[in-house]
């Protein structure tokens, strides 16, 4: 069902991207194009937030822009409390007012998990906050399960797509333009 709704909007896209881990790939999931359907939205947090009930989760936190919505969406159908950490001057932060309490069940959630980067950053800066964090949640996981956060990692769909360091990259040596549709470095 989740393949299906990421091809029906227009989120699954092929071409020669750079993902925010550096590496290039042919496939690239935008689940903004995803989000541009609040009834697809409202699809996949609900499923996820099924999942994620067995955690007992108080908070729902998403790094910015991937887990901003998905957040929100999720937190709604634990009838949990709803942020977002966005990065200054590089570093993930709570801003905006945004805080957790020492002991608190938070759940991490992100659109696509390729490194876990992001996810394992807001995990850390919660955890160095004093809260617990109790799961990590994504729509998709196209690490192919390389990824351990410590935590139990729910997702509702798991993806190979192929990746290559910049320097081994077919799509590069045939001269394929790359382009980079992530949000990691904007200003």
């Amino acid at each position: 069902m989740v393949e299906e709704i990421l091809r029906k909007t227009g989120a699954l896209l092929e071409g020669h991207f750079i993902l925010s881990s550096g590496k290039h790939s042919p496939k690239y999931i935008q689940c903004a194009r995803l989000f541009e359907y609040p009834e697809y939205g409202e699809i996949v947090g609900r499923e996820l937030a099924t999942i994620l009930k067995k955690y007992d989760v108080e908070t729902v936190v998403g790094p910015a822009m991937g887990g901003v919505i998905l957040a929100y969406v999720v937190a709604r159908y634990l009838n949990a409390r709803a942020l977002f950490a966005e990065r200054e001057e590089g570093v993930m932060r709570l801003r905006r007012g945004f805080a957790v309490k020492p002991g608190e069940r938070v759940a991490v959630v992100e659109d696509v998990v390729t490194t876990g980067g992001s996810a394992q950053e807001v995990k850390k800066l919660l955890e160095e906050m004093g809260s617990v964090v109790v799961c990590v949640g994504a729509i998709v996981d196209r690490s192919g399960g390389r990824v351990d956060f410590g935590v139990p990692f729910e997702k509702l769909l798991t993806l190979e797509l192929p990746t290559y360091d910049p320097s081994d990259c077919p799509l590069c040596r045939e001269g394929i333009p790359a382009e980079k549709p992530g949000s990691r470095g904007l200003r």
